[in-house]
C-alpha cells in the first residue's frame, strides 16, 4: 500500500514502476493507494491509473497524517503479506521480494534498513545521515533497543501481524512506525531488518529538527499509553 499526500508529481512514475513489476511476478497482488487530505490532484491521478488497472484500489481519507493513511490501507488490504511503500519509491520496487518468503520465512514483520549489513545509501548528504543516526540513537535509547533503522518507509507485515498491531495504533503522524514496532515487541512478534539499496530524495517532506522533537514527545506518549493499558489486547 502507498500513502499519498500531495503526491501528484511523484505518484505517476511510482505507480508505473510498481504495477509493471507486479505484473511480472508469479504471485497474486493488489496495490492500494490511500490519498489523505491532499491539496493537489493526487486523488485524480490515482483514479486515472485505477481505471486501467484492475489490481489497483484507491481510498480517500479526508484527514492528513501518514500514520492514519497507512493504518487504513493496511487494514483494508487482503493479502497474506502486506507491504507499505513510500510514494517517492526511494527503494527500487524489485527489492520487495527480499521482504517475502522464502527470504523471510518465520518472520512476522520485515522492515527495510539502511543500516543493516549489506545496505547501501546513494546521494544522501552527510548532514542528513548524521541527523538520522542521532534520531535512531534516541529511539534505541528510549524505546526500541537493537533496531538500527525504524523510520525507513518500506515494511512488510504478515496478515495476522497487521491485525495484532494496527488495530492498537493511535499515532496518526510520522511516529506511527515506532508505535507499531513497540506494540509488535509487546506481542512477541519477530522483527527482522532487511538491508536495502536506498536513494536519497531531495524533495523529502521530513524536517529533521521539528520531526525529531515531535518524535521524542511521541515516544513519551507511547510509554504513557503502555502504562494505561492502551496496547493491551481487547476482545
Amino acid at each position: 500500500m502507498i500513502p499519498a499526500h500531495n503526491e501528484e508529481s511523484r505518484l505517476p512514475q511510482t505507480l508505473e514502476q510498481v504495477l509493471a513489476f507486479l505484473k511480472s511476478q508469479p504471485y497474486t497482488s493488489e496495490v492500494i493507494v490511500v490519498e489523505n487530505g491532499s491539496r493537489d490532484r493526487t486523488y485524480e491521478v490515482a483514479e486515472g491509473f485505477r481505471a486501467s488497472n484492475t489490481g489497483l484500489r484507491v481510498i480517500r481519507e479526508t484527514q492528513s497524517g501518514k500514520g492514519r493513511a497507512v493504518r487504513l490501507g493496511m487494514l483494508e488490504a487482503t493479502g497474506q503479506y502486506r507491504f507499505m511503500c513510500d510514494a517517492d519509491l526511494s527503494m527500487s520496487i524489485d527489492q520487495v521480494n527480499h521482504f517475502l518468503p522464502p527470504a523471510t520465512t518465520g518472520v512476522d514483520i520485515a522492515i527495510g534498513s539502511r543500516e543493516a549489513p549489506g545496505a547501501r545509501r546513494f546521494q544522501e548528504p552527510s548532514y542528513r545521515h548524521i541527523g538520522g543516526r542521532l534520531i535512531n540513537f534516541t529511539i534505541r535509547l528510549l524505546i526500541l533497543p537493537g533496531l538500527q533503522d525504524t523510520q525507513c518507509g518500506f515494511k512488510c507485515f504478515r496478515a495476522d501481524a497487521v491485525e495484532q498491531v494496527f488495530r492498537l495504533q493511535t499515532m496518526p503522524g510520522w511516529s506511527f512506525d515506532i508505535e507499531l514496532l513497540f506494540i509488535a515487541r509487546r506481542r512477541g512478534l519477530t522483527i527482522r531488518e532487511i538491508p536495502i539499496q536506498w536513494r536519497f530524495n531531495p524533495a523529502t517532506k521530513l524536517s529533521a529538527v521539528q520531526d525529531a522533537i515531535r518524535m521524542v514527545r511521541d515516544i513519551f506518549a507511547i510509554h504513557r499509553n503502555a502504562r494505561r493499558g492502551v496496547y493491551d489486547p481487547h476482545p
